[in-house]
């Protein structure tokens, strides 16, 4: 959906609109005070505030199967409430079956997407990690949707002082064809994770996914595997977490599968 933006000059935008279902008898109400069911066909009689008439005519659109390509005109400030409206679902979420909700609707919407692409980088750590974690969860749907956005994310590996965004993120590229990369990028990430795995101060599943994405680049650049080796060999002898040693074990294992059959190179 199209619509134009009236701050003196006028460009497309898109709005995010959400068609949603209950999951029990009845929706709890925690911002409205009455809810009412209506058949599509008497939308018109409601009397909804500017910013919904266009949603709720679309709508009736899809369900009839007609084409409305009307262009209406929202004002900046609607689209900041929306916006803030977006960032409210998000850092009010509870529980895992939230994120996969609001991550399915980032993965049949791009604008949804690229808000949570937005909102991982915010100072707001909340909504930081939050936003993040339901972009992996849209990412482990399809992989494919962060491809565009993978130098931006390897990019801003370096400034993220959340340390759980930074660990959503990793998990991301952990999972992903790293071919789609250049080798400036391929450089970057494993500079950033050879650092965050020999710190002593990284979380376990930062480790653990550094390790996975050395591991990944090891299959591209086989020079990286010696190297890989001795940092999860240091670690395994220095007592670190169960966790980190047995990763580092199922790691080690799958470097020796490389160096017997050099002529590998699926990450």
């Amino acid at each position: 959906m199209k619509f134009s933006l009236c701050r003196g000059e006028k460009r497309p935008i898109t709005l995010i609109p959400f068609i949603c279902d209950t999951l029990d008898e009845l929706p709890a109400l925690s911002e409205h005070v009455d809810f009412k069911w209506i058949s599509p066909e008497d939308l018109g009689s409601v009397d909804f505030c500017e910013a919904d008439i266009f949603v709720a005519q679309n709508y009736l659109a899809t369900v009839t199967g007609e084409t409305n390509d009307k262009e209406y005109v929202i004002e900046a400030d609607q689209l900041e409430t929306m916006d803030k409206e977006l960032q409210q679902m998000i850092n009010n979420m509870m529980s895992r079956q939230e994120a996969e909700w609001v991550a399915t609707s980032a993965v049949d919407n791009p604008e949804i997407f690229q808000k949570l692409l937005e909102y991982s980088f915010r100072s707001d750590r909340k909504l930081a990690f939050r936003a993040s974690w339901t972009l992996s969860k849209a990412c482990d749907k399809f992989p494919e949707l962060i491809y565009p956005h993978l130098t931006k994310m390897i990019e801003g590996l370096k400034g993220i002082d959340n340390e759980s965004t930074e660990r959503s993120f990793l998990r991301i590229l952990s999972m992903t064809d790293l071919r789609q990369l250049s080798e400036q990028y391929h450089g970057i990430l494993a500079d950033h994770c050879f650092k965050a795995l020999n710190s002593g101060s990284s979380a376990i599943a930062i480790k653990a996914y550094s390790m996975e994405i050395i591991y990944r680049l090891a299959i591209i650049y086989p020079d990286l595997a010696n190297e890989l080796s001795s940092s999860i060999s240091m670690l395994q002898s220095e007592g670190a977490a169960a966790g980190i040693i047995a990763r580092g074990t199922i790691i080690l294992k799958k470097l020796a599968e490389i160096s017997s059959d050099p002529g590998s190179s699926q990450p």
